[in-house]
């Protein structure tokens, strides 16, 4: 049924973790915050680095440990290595805090744990995800990874509630992602997942549009114009981020049927360390695209 399609790609897409790409033996380049009587200060770190880093830190006053700097430090850290569980155990005993940076990493951990598990389990875990979230966006307006989560969880949600619920919230979806841009213009990850949304809506078939307008009168539109400039936008902010990235940019060239940019940005998707089993997957749509570009 065409109800049961409708929006498809767009909700595979954010069933997806968005995250860093998790391995040991690659040079992370997840910021650990430190303070500073200056600011803050952001350091690329290894795991090596980071063991180190936490052998110093234990030169600090007593008084300085534990501190909510410091869990946040140890949360990116696990979130890097991939310790989902370690990292839900860390947090969840900081779900009352109040504190955004906690409660929108709570709603990520959550999701990530959705994503793992079971039918049953994995609805309890998206509502909870879109709780923190909410909490988060709700404890600081101001906060960009409040906004980016709100509307990736509002999507997961949306699975649960009905096609007419899901087209209503992604107005929302949208409205949040372009808020999480503009106070963060540096975060690729925002302005890719926008990209993604604009993709999706522009290749929605006649017939679904029409299935769309009847059930909720004016369903979002979008172009592959759209989707292009928020994917090249994404890859100027952080050039080779994501394997999907450059993917999206070879399906929208191919949309647009410019072969040339097209066979480009595939090529580099099918170039792309293969470190995750997205990497893996991106790998070998780019190897199909190119074969169909007869390059």
């Amino acid at each position: 049924m065409a109800n049961a399609t409708l929006f498809g790609a767009f909700r595979r897409f954010m069933s997806r973790n968005v995250k860093i790409w998790r391995s040991n033996e690659r040079v992370w380049a997840e910021r650990v915050r430190a303070s500073s009587r200056k600011g803050v200060v952001l350091l690329a770190v290894t795991p090596l680095s980071y063991l180190i880093y936490r052998r110093v830190s234990r030169l600090a006053p007593v008084c300085a440990l534990n501190s909510a700097e410091e869990i946040l430090e140890q949360a990116d850290y696990l979130y890097s290595c991939g310790e989902t569980q370690k990292l839900h155990q860390l947090l969840d005993k900081h779900r009352d805090s109040g504190d955004a940076e906690f409660l929108w990493r709570l709603a990520r951990v959550c999701r990530d744990l959705a994503l793992l598990s079971s039918a049953e389990e994995k609805r309890r875990l998206t509502y909870e995800a879109f709780h923190y979230a909410t909490a988060a966006l709700q404890r600081d307006e101001q906060c960009y990874a409040a906004h980016k989560w709100f509307a990736i969880c509002l999507s997961d949600v949306g699975d649960y509630e009905g096609i007419k619920v899901k087209i209503g919230n992604s107005y929302i979806i949208r409205e949040h992602l372009e808020r999480a841009i503009q106070l963060n213009p540096r975060d690729a990850t925002s302005i890719h997942i926008l990209g993604f949304w604009c993709f999706a809506f522009a290749e929605l078939p006649w017939y679904q549009r029409k299935v769309a307008a009847v059930i909720f009168g004016s369903p979002p539109t979008a172009t592959y114009e759209e989707a292009l400039e928020f994917f090249l936008r994404a890859e100027e902010v952080e050039p080779s981020f994501y394997s999907k990235n450059l993917l999206m940019l070879g399906k929208t060239y191919m949309m647009l049927r410019d072969v040339q940019q097209a066979a480009l940005w595939l090529t580099k998707a099918r170039d792309y360390p293969a470190v995750t089993e997205e990497d893996r997957q991106v790998h070998q749509e780019a190897l199909d695209l190119l074969k169909r570009l007869s390059v």
